[in-house]
């Protein structure tokens, strides 16, 4: 925790979630004794569980509230789904990759999260069935903002998501008011490629 605040997370109920929500329970086994380091770590499949104090200020900046729905694209380990349902009415989270997405679905469960939905897909295009969402966090980085992402976010809602290129992006804050959206950007960062149709191409696909 003292890391965290160092890192400038401020808000009380981020940094409880983050003691209530063991990350040595997201990764390999092997990497056990780094699972509290502020480092990414490799979870297969080319992805990675971000370094906390990314996962703590990305939450400290969407600035959830108990009733609000929340998008999350990008399950991956599930470390941060976990940390999101701390602070939702419900989460509804989408991973590309079946095997993870089974994985996390099934960890969360047997940890107790209840208000996740889980959805194995092309994160790019959203959950419009479920939508409009208050809140909605992308944890890849995209080439621009997708608009399908953007058309999906609720009037008064925030969206969080690094754009860029795939070595080097920008975390950038897009909240929809009358005017449409407002974006502010927060700081360099770097994290795995966003595949999809409204994405970077998957480089498996021929």
């Amino acid at each position: 925790m003292k890391k965290l605040r160092e890192n400038g997370i401020t808000d009380e109920r981020v940094l409880d979630a983050f003691r209530k929500t063991p990350r040595h329970m997201f990764v390999d086994g092997a990497m056990y004794n780094q699972a509290y380091d502020d480092n990414a770590l490799p979870i297969g499949f080319g992805q990675t569980i971000s370094q906390p104090s990314v996962v703590a200020l990305m939450t400290q900046l969407l600035q959830l509230k108990k009733d609000e729905k929340i998008l999350e694209i990008g399950t991956g380990s599930g470390f941060q789904t976990a940390i999101l349902s701390q602070f939702s009415r419900r989460v509804y989270t989408i991973e590309r990759n079946r095997e993870l997405g089974e994985n996390a679905r099934k960890r969360l469960r047997e940890m107790g999260f209840a208000n996740i939905v889980f959805k194995i897909g092309d994160g790019t295009m959203g959950w419009p069935q479920n939508g409009p969402f208050d809140k909605i966090i992308v944890t890849a980085g995209a080439p621009v903002l997708p608009k399908t992402l953007a058309d999906q976010l609720a009037p008064g809602g925030r969206m969080l998501i690094p754009t860029g290129g795939k070595d080097n992006q920008t975390l950038s804050i897009y909240d929809k008011n009358i005017d449409g959206l407002q974006c502010k950007t927060v700081g360099n960062v770097l994290f795995v490629p966003l595949i999809g149709e409204h994405g970077w191409e998957d480089p498996q696909t021929p």
